[in-house]
Formats: structure tokens, C-alpha cells, sequence
């Protein structure tokens, strides 16, 4: 059982970890944003540029829009490493010897995504 000192520890480490993931969220977000509103500043005043082909036939239009389908993909991935799982944690897993702990793991778990 936790004290109420390292529960209190634990829960503001759970506040960091989101916070940092919120933060990484908000930063891929923004360059998304920039990289989008690019696209639709392009499309908004400079039609005739979108439409020159610079690349196997196909037009700037088409390869930014592809671009984008592919920059989101590699964004989620980014995401995904760079952030943390706070129910993951080394020291929140259970120990294996439930003899001497008097309950199972499964029980252990379950405590621990309640708490």
C-alpha cells in the first residue's frame, strides 16, 4: 500500500508526464498548422503555381496534398516516441510473488489503474 506522501508523488509525476505530452501535442500541431496554412495560402493566391508540374506529371498541388497525408502519418509516429505512458512506469508494475503479498498481480493491476 502507498503512503499518502508517494501517492502524492506519483500523481504530480502523472501531471508532468501530461503535461509534457500535451506540450508535444501542441508543438506537432503548430508545425502542422504552419505546413497547412501553406498549403492553403498557395491554393488561395497562387493558383497558377499549383498547377505547374515539376514532378512526373503531377502538379504542386497533388504533391503538397500528399505531403501533408504523409507529414501527418510521421507526426503521429513522432508523437507516439516522444511521448510518456504514465501507467507504464517501472515502479508502478506488480510484483511477480503474490505469495507473500497476499494477493494475486491481476489484483495488483487493478489497484493500480484505480488509484
Amino acid at each position: 500500500m502507498q503512503s499518502d506522501n508517494e501517492a502524492q508523488t506519483d500523481d504530480g509525476e502523472v501531471r508532468r508526464i501530461q503535461n509534457h505530452n500535451a506540450r508535444m501535442g501542441i508543438i506537432l500541431f503548430t508545425i502542422y498548422l504552419v505546413l497547412y496554412g501553406g498549403f492553403v495560402f498557395l491554393n488561395a493566391f497562387a493558383a497558377d503555381m499549383m498547377e505547374s508540374t515539376p514532378f512526373a506529371g503531377l502538379n504542386i498541388a497533388i504533391l503538397y496534398g500528399f505531403a501533408l497525408i504523409i507529414g501527418a502519418f510521421v507526426m503521429s509516429l513522432v508523437y507516439g516516441a516522444l511521448c510518456r505512458n504514465p501507467l507504464h512506469r517501472p515502479s508502478s508494475l506488480p510484483s511477480h510473488n503474490s505469495a507473500t503479498s497476499g494477493s494475486s498481480s491481476v489484483d495488483s493491476v487493478e489497484q493500480e489503474l484505480k488509484s
